[in-house]
């Protein structure tokens, strides 16, 4: 299976802008992707990519950069926009045409030992963990219009909100109580196109208190405790599908499991789930080939 998911983002990589041919040294922008690509489909750290044993036997003629090489390549600004652009092209190839949206969070723990000075502790699922976490939002299409990186105790609702905003999406936007914020429901009215639908944190029935509500929380409160919430209810059962989402970028072989010891410091662990990212969507595309062309 690595080996056909690696030819398929090959491809991809070849059928993109042409400017990324160019070279620097002896290799190609699309080149230092692909071999870094190779070593996060096998999981394994980019200095065993080097090695030719570790490679198909069909593919050992091709010739291998340095480790300092790759160090310094995966850095330059070329290989950053080609990693951006390949993002662009898989995650948010689908995001067309979908109106209801879900917003959650990931930990990703580390050690409690390791020197990450760029790691948080914080809060993760019913524990206090010392790590990053994930911070994604899926469409009824699995698409990933927006997804952020932050250490573990970065308040969610902070990341949520860069994520409203960036985001070229419409419809309602679905998620727990943890982000029943008066400035995310504001976001949100000041992008006129969205509503956030959350339960409120400290449950029904109870009042506002003294502070002026937005708009947009009061609707989420009319969606959702009406006498008829149906539909509000409806949305709310939706959500379960990030957890679904969130289960199937893990749950085999290339996915993304817990932060392996080589992926320290924001840039590495950005890149790397980045790469993840890209890989699961690939995966579980129904014919991979769609992404080519």
């Amino acid at each position: 299976m690595e080996h056909q998911l690696w030819k398929v983002i090959v491809a991809l990589l070849e059928a993109m802008d042409k400017s990324h041919a160019r070279r620097e040294g002896d290799y190609t922008d699309r080149r230092i992707v692909a071999v870094y690509y190779w070593s996060v489909l096998c999981d394994r750290p980019i200095s065993w990519a080097l090695e030719r044993a570790n490679w198909p036997i069909a593919l050992r003629r091709h010739p291998l950069p340095s480790n300092s090489t790759m160090s310094r390549r995966l850095r330059s600004k070329g290989v950053r926009q080609l990693l951006r652009e390949l993002e662009d092209r898989v995650l948010r190839k689908l995001e067309r045409g979908t109106l209801v949206w879900l917003i959650d969070g990931k930990p990703l723990p580390i050690g409690g030992a390791s020197k990450d000075r760029q790691a948080g502790y914080g809060r993760a699922a019913s524990c206090k963990a010392k790590g990053y976490k994930l911070h994604a939002m899926v469409g009824a299409d699995k698409s990933l219009p927006e997804w952020r990186l932050a250490p573990m105790n970065t308040d969610e609702r902070k990341m949520a909100k860069r994520m409203l905003q960036q985001a070229t999406i419409a419809g309602y936007v679905v998620a727990d109580a943890n982000y029943d914020s008066n400035k995310l429901h504001a976001t949100c009215d000041e992008r006129g196109n969205l509503q956030l639908v959350a339960p409120r944190r400290y449950g029904p029935g109870r009042g506002h208190g003294h502070r002026k509500q937005t708009p947009g929380r009061l609707r989420s409160k009319e969606i959702l405790e009406n006498p008829n919430p149906q539909f509000g209810m409806a949305l709310l059962t939706q959500r379960d599908d990030i957890e679904r989402y969130f289960g199937n970028l893990t749950n085999w072989g290339g996915g993304l499991s817990p932060l392996p010891p080589w992926a320290r410091g924001y840039r590495r662990v950005h890149r790397w789930v980045q790469a993840k990212l890209i890989i699961n969507t690939i995966k579980r595309a129904p014919c991979s080939t769609t992404y080519v062309g």
